[in-house]
């Protein structure tokens, strides 16, 4: 099964993908986890993406196309993947198309977890994250059972700086703005569901079921 998931920063991106990797059997793979990987172990195209990270730009499309597709040809990824934060633009979509067509593979669905704004920010602003394991947290919606600290490692739980409500908005615009045209496209390929993010984390998952099938 080989899926992209979408959806705004405090959409519950991470705690849906934990979800599918594991019932589904496939790797999560994040763009940024594969970037501060190469980045660690001072690979050619780590290298690459440092030098413009370092000066503050953004990393060009052409050597992020290059990290996802050496990772999309490791074994694991034979029986299928789960891709977020990538594509983040057309551009990068139709790189990504032309790169699985030389795998003779394409894609099953894209998944976009829809949140309201107003939704978004009183989640983003309630988030805790574990300092050790950086598993996640919301004061209301997901806490702890023991107050700040981590029920998978026992470590301290902390607010990020930039989930305050001003910054949160930027970002949710900044998202919107730069998603809606990759929207529009896997829409216009028939794959793109939309999946009403504002229901509890089991009624999500079990939507997000419904569509791609038991698995079995």
């Amino acid at each position: 099964m080989r899926l992209i998931l979408l959806g705004p920063p405090g959409a519950g991106k991470g705690t849906q993908a934990s979800k599918i990797v594991k019932k589904y059997n496939i790797p999560h793979i994040s763009t940024g986890d594969i970037f501060r990987k190469n980045i660690k172990e001072g690979t050619e195209l780590g290298k690459k993406a440092k030098e413009y990270m370092d000066k503050g730009f953004l990393v060009p499309d052409e050597v992020v196309v290059a990290i996802v597709k050496d990772r999309l040809m490791k074994d694991d990824c034979k029986e299928g993947f789960l891709l977020d934060g990538f594509p983040r633009t057309v551009a990068q979509a139709d790189a990504l198309d032309t790169e699985l067509s030389n795998l003779n593979v394409s894609l099953d669905k894209v998944l976009n977890i829809s949140v309201s704004k107003e939704n978004l920010i009183e989640r983003a602003v309630g988030r805790r994250v574990c300092k050790e394991c950086g598993e996640t947290y919301h004061v209301k919606f997901n806490p702890p059972k023991k107050d700040n600290i981590c029920d998978a490692c026992g470590g301290e739980l902390h607010q990020r700086k930039d989930d305050t409500e001003e910054t949160v908005t930027k970002r949710i615009e900044v998202y919107l703005e730069q998603t809606k045209p990759l929207i529009d496209y896997y829409s216009e390929k028939g794959i793109l569901v939309d999946i009403n993010g504002e229901q509890d984390i089991d009624a999500v998952f079990s939507d997000i079921v419904s569509v791609l099938g038991s698995g079995e």
